[in-house]
């Protein structure tokens, strides 16, 4: 799963003032990204609104995404759930044509055990007609999926790897410690980028990386190459805007960023609002007191 390795983007869903996906949009978001010289793009995730995206719509943006990507950059889908016979059934039923992976996020609400948590993912594995890739954010699903867990799970012929963003140095740690040959970790917090990679990381799924795909993506390949002095510089650029991406839930920042950049609008779908004013002020601010480059 070489193809994975780098920065992979946590892509937006882009919506029309009135609440429409915005498919215009959509395609130029894809171009950006592409164009920074990101690796692959991730389509569905958290970051994408998901929960509120219905299931014509997110047809429809895997449709338009395989189409005018084209095969530039291979595509990563989100489909999890926490009702594991209905996400077992839309994984067999789903058209996953030309996915490289399937990102699969831990149960949200449920709070499953350990235990529960091996049963579930052994059984999206099990019904995936791609390779799988497990989820750990637990800031939304209210559970953890431990580092024995996720080596537990990581011998499964089908789970290729974990996204994550427990934002647990320690737990990150003892998985690359222990992990298996060719078993993917893969930040899920752009600032602990850097430290993943030091200690063996692939690279990062990113939120940040949908306004700067180039800088970001480009920092990356440094702390990938062993050039970390000149990672840590550009990393520590972020610092002023990165808190602000999440400071009224992501993916508001990160939606107010790409408005300041011209690629899409701000707007979001109930029950998150779009950003205030204030943040949006400060978020321009951020952007225009960086050397970082918009591509």
């Amino acid at each position: 799963m070489n193809e994975l390795h780098g920065t992979g983007v946590a892509l937006v869903t882009p919506f029309t003032p009135d609440s429409e996906v915005d498919y215009a949009a959509w395609r130029r978001l894809l171009d950006h990204c592409i164009a920074g010289g990101v690796e692959y793009l991730v389509i569905n995730g958290t970051t994408g609104e998901s929960p509120t995206v219905h299931a014509e719509e997110k047809a429809e943006l895997l449709r338009v995404a395989r189409e005018h990507v084209a095969g530039r950059v291979p595509l990563v889908y989100g489909l999890g759930g926490n009702d594991t016979a209905a996400t077992e059934a839309l994984l067999r039923s789903a058209d996953l044509a030309g996915i490289t992976a399937i990102l699969s996020a831990s149960p949200a609400y449920n709070k499953p055990s350990q235990a529960g948590l091996v049963a579930h993912y052994q059984r999206l594995a099990d019904a995936a007609p791609t390779p799988l890739l497990l989820y750990n954010v637990p800031g939304r699903t209210a559970s953890n999926l431990t580092a024995d867990t996720t080596l537990r799970l990581a011998a499964h012929p089908n789970i290729i790897g974990i996204k994550e963003a427990s934002g647990h140095l320690e737990q990150c740690l003892s998985i690359l410690a222990r992990r298996p040959a060719g078993f993917l970790v893969l930040s899920g917090d752009d600032l602990l980028t850097t430290a993943l990679v030091a200690h063996g990381a692939e690279g990062v799924i990113s939120v940040i990386a949908n306004a700067l795909p180039g800088f970001f993506s480009d920092l990356t390949r440094q702390a990938l190459a062993g050039n970390f002095a000149a990672a840590r510089r550009a990393l520590f650029e972020l610092l002023p805007l990165n808190p602000l991406l999440y400071e009224e839930s992501n993916p508001v920042g990160i939606k107010a960023a790409l408005q300041v950049l011209g690629v899409c609008g701000s707007a979001v779908r109930l029950p998150l609002l779009e950003a205030s004013e204030s943040l949006k002020a400060r978020i321009r601010a951020a952007l225009a007191g960086t050397s970082v480059p918009a591509a």
